[in-house]
């Protein structure tokens, strides 16, 4: 799953992770994170998901990343929000009045941005990659952000032998082997969502769930 991937991904409009609405688990939890509305959120691998919208109505700026420059002009089109660009080493930057994204690769982001960050937020990350890309991903994500910081998690879990990713499995006993080591972890709410997800149903998988994590960036 190399860039390339992505990229005809979003040409291709296979972008069933796309969700039109603001995901119901970001409004019911992120109270739990106790911010005061102020600050900056961190939102890895943001494609144009709506939910940057929700958390910058709350009254946060967002800081997003996604690689395809595509999926950034039409998170900025299909809101109707005008945004200057400029280039910045290996990403372009877009930018409106409260909402930043990088378009580039995630592994190349300047990491100091991030760490300014008051919270973060992952709904479609974590589960767009395998077991392999996916540690990667985790040990980046815990670079990116202070000691502290907490950030509301989203998953996807189901037999994973029965279907292939994307949007991949991500098991409870995944997050605390390979995630445990950088962030303590809480459960917030798991929700079966078979009946909601047509493509599982076809492949006859038994289960679906979607689950709400609260992480806390363990200290150095």
């Amino acid at each position: 799953m190399d860039a390339a991937f992505w990229h005809e991904r979003w040409h291709n409009r296979q972008i069933g992770f796309h969700q039109t609405q603001v995901n119901p688990l970001l409004q019911r939890h992120w109270p739990r994170l106790q911010l005061d509305g102020q600050g900056q959120i961190w939102v890895p691998l943001c494609g144009k998901s709506v939910d940057m919208l929700y958390l910058a109505e709350l009254g946060y700026h967002v800081l997003g990343c996604e690689l395809s420059e595509l999926a950034v002009r039409e998170f900025f089109s299909d809101n109707q929000l005008t945004f200057s660009a400029i280039c910045h080493d290996q990403h372009q930057v877009f930018r409106c009045e409260q909402i930043e994204l990088w378009q580039g690769d995630y592994f190349t982001f300047p990491l100091e941005l991030s760490r300014r960050c008051v919270a973060f937020y992952d709904r479609a990350a974590m589960i767009a990659m395998p077991s392999d890309m996916r540690q990667a991903y985790a040990m980046q994500l815990a670079q990116s952000v202070s000691a502290g910081t907490q950030g509301l998690l989203i998953t996807l879990d189901y037999p994973q032998a029965m279907l292939d990713g994307p949007p991949f499995a991500v098991s409870q006993d995944w997050l605390h082997q390979s995630v445990s080591p950088y962030f303590d972890i809480e459960l917030l709410e798991s929700c079966d969502v078979l009946a909601d997800n047509p493509k599982f149903l076809k492949k006859q998988v038994p289960r679906l769930t979607e689950n709400a994590y609260l992480l806390t960036r363990r200290g150095a």
